[in-house]
């Protein structure tokens, strides 16, 4: 058998359960990692039940940078009997197996092509405590100590995060330290090491930055100008408001009365929440809601209001597996279409599409620009993959002379000088009205916000000619946003080609490994990587420039590839589906087998 023998490039996996303290051992391992210069790119995935059930956290320490799944296993932290056969089935043929071997497990559960590696976890916590839920806890310390002296990773980068982590709590540090020393004793004692998989100190992590894509977008809200934020508890968007609240408590206090200028509210249920955001942008503050495709289905009605009315609210989705209660600890990209177009009648809404929590802090601060600039309902499309996993990024940076874009808003002083003001008149020509803030002035610039339908002054109207006018001028808007929202990326390929992919959201990271790896395997692909919708004219033109071109997406039924024939009328028979919807994060293995199948299935049939 020969072993995987790798530096700084190899996926760890560790199968836990759920709920036994293991997830703060497993972080401890990945910055470990990264304090030794090393890029790693960690994700959970657990079940949406509190405790008991299988968890796992998989690391994949990559000196290329690569931040997306790769697929495979080289090597697993086996703690948890119930997926035992399961997790011995992903480990690569050469990798291998880390376990618990306190009780004697048959041969027959093993495999002959991986190396094992057992370690008495039990007996040596049991040894060294007597309090069961130390002996719970420090277990998990102990094998991240094992570890640590089988990749050959330096002891004092473990005794710093330590320190850090424990400053001023001393005994909580000495116990920690006995922990971690406990497993790299018994390994140096007692087996061989290093093995073939290495971590070895680098400098590739630059300024980058290690944070999880909910607390981006939240920071993102702070610093886009959001005062108000309506919320109901939703897994996995429930961690955006509350970080909201923390970075608000820091940022949005009067330091010399200790006034509050925010306003954040845990509504009774979703409509609720989504009808108080849509009230405070109506009374001209910058309002957001936080939630899942679950929480979109509610808001569907109050969603037509604001769109119909022209208020503006962003609505950050944290997407999760569906339908109905679907998986809620699983990711996907699944509620494109139903925010698309979400309530009844025709609508059109406009989506971003951040690749990671750098672009979750962008694109949230860009939604509350938007929102008041098109007087409309924006999407951040973020889902359970970028939200809840701590992922490296680049710093976010923020000009603090940046002016927020209130878009066309009349003056008490425009009023007075006799400005024509119809609240839904357009003016300009981009199919946006101008708005007055309520109270502006004492006799002018009022008028009724309805959901009904209404002529170009707000009043009340059922005619037929005024519902066209204001149904089109809507759709001059959507178009008019096409210019304003984050535009597309390309990636070209070493070679000229006429064969593209395209791409959005969180499937960026693994899709940029496989246009590397399906380059050197001589398969050329350009790629466009979609940040936002509408899709503006170049999305056209580079359907223009290939006769093939695969749409990656995580969904079932080809979402974003209905969107492209339905909004620029793309010829379905151009548009190849690559879909991924498992749950669990799309892989670059996955995306380069199935482009590669698919083109040789098409030259088959030419």
């Amino acid at each position: 058998m020969k072993r995987l023998e790798a530096i700084n490039d190899f996926v760890i996996k560790f199968a836990n359960i759920n709920g036994s303290g293991s997830a703060s051992a497993n972080e401890l391992f990945a910055k470990a990692v990264m304090r030794m210069g090393v890029p790693v790119s960690p994700r959970n995935i657990f079940p949406s039940n509190i405790q008991g059930m299988p968890t796992w956290y998989e690391a994949r320490v990559c000196e290329k940078g690569y931040h997306g799944r790769r697929g495979g296993v080289d090597m697993m932290v086996a703690m948890n009997p119930q997926t035992w056969d399961e997790d011995l089935a992903e480990i690569e043929p050469g990798g291998y197996l880390f376990y618990d071997c306190t009780r004697p497990i048959p041969e027959s559960k093993f495999r002959k092509d991986i190396t094992v590696i057992g370690v008495p976890l039990t007996e040596i916590t049991n040894t060294a405590y007597s309090d069961p839920r130390q002996r719970q806890l420090f277990k998990n310390i102990i094998y991240v100590g094992a570890l640590s002296v089988l990749l050959d990773m330096d002891a004092s980068v473990f005794e710093k995060l330590f320190a850090e982590q424990f400053k001023g709590k001393e005994r909580l540090l000495a116990s920690n330290m006995q922990a971690i020393n406990l497993g790299r004793d018994y390994v140096t004692q007692h087996l061989e090491f290093p093995i073939g998989l290495q971590v070895r100190k680098s400098d590739m992590i630059g300024d980058q930055i290690f944070t999880d894509g909910n607390s981006a977008a939240a920071l993102g809200c702070v610093y886009g100008g959001a005062t108000v934020a309506a919320w109901y508890p939703i897994t996995p968007s429930s961690s955006v408001p509350e970080n909201f609240q923390k970075y608000c408590e820091k940022f949005r206090v009067d330091a010399s009365t200790g006034q509050h200028n925010f306003a954040i509210v845990q509504a009774e249920d979703e409509l609720a929440s989504i009808g108080m955001a849509i009230g405070a942008g109506w009374n001209g503050a910058r309002a957001f809601t936080a939630t899942s495709g679950a929480g979109i289905s509610l808001m569907t009605e109050f969603i037509g209001l604001a769109y119909f009315a022209e208020i503006p609210v962003t609505l950050i989705n944290i997407q999760r597996g569906g339908p109905s209660t679907g998986m809620p600890t699983r990711t996907q990209q699944s509620d494109l279409l139903s925010c698309a177009y979400a309530s009844h009648g025709d609508t059109k809404h406009v989506m971003l599409f951040p690749q990671d929590p750098h672009e979750c802090f962008e694109h949230a601060a860009a939604a509350l620009d938007l929102a008041d600039r098109l007087q409309t309902p924006i999407f951040v499309m973020s889902d359970l993959d970028i939200g809840m996993n701590q992922r490296l990024c680049k710093p976010f940076v923020w000009d603090d002379k940046r002016e927020y874009d209130r878009g066309k808003v009349m003056t008490a002083a425009d009023l007075a000088a006799g400005k024509d003001f119809g609240r839904y008149n357009d003016v300009d020509g981009d199919g946006i009205p101008w708005r007055t803030y309520p109270g502006t002035h004492p006799t002018k610039g009022a008028y009724f916000t309805r959901g009904t339908s209404k002529d170009a002054y707000a009043r009340y109207s059922e005619r037929g000619p005024d519902y066209i006018y204001n149904m089109e001028r809507l759709l001059k808007k959507f178009k008019t946003a096409a210019d304003l929202v984050p535009q597309p990326i390309v990636h070209k390929a070493a070679e000229s080609t006429r064969i593209g992919a395209i791409y959005f959201g969180s499937t960026t990271p693994a899709m940029r490994e496989a246009l590397d790896v399906l380059d050197e395997d001589g398969i050329h692909v350009d790629g466009m990587r979609l940040l936002a919708y509408p899709f503006p004219k170049s999305v056209e033109t580079f359907l223009a420039e290939h006769d093939t071109v695969f749409v990656v997406e995580q969904n079932r039924d080809a979402q974003m590839r209905t969107l492209l024939i339905d909004e620029i009328d793309a010829n379905p028979k151009q548009l190849v589906k690559v879909l991924h919807y498992d749950g669990t994060p799309i892989t670059a293995r996955f995306i380069v087998s199935a482009i590669a199948a698919k083109l040789a299935l098409l030259k088959e049939t030419v």
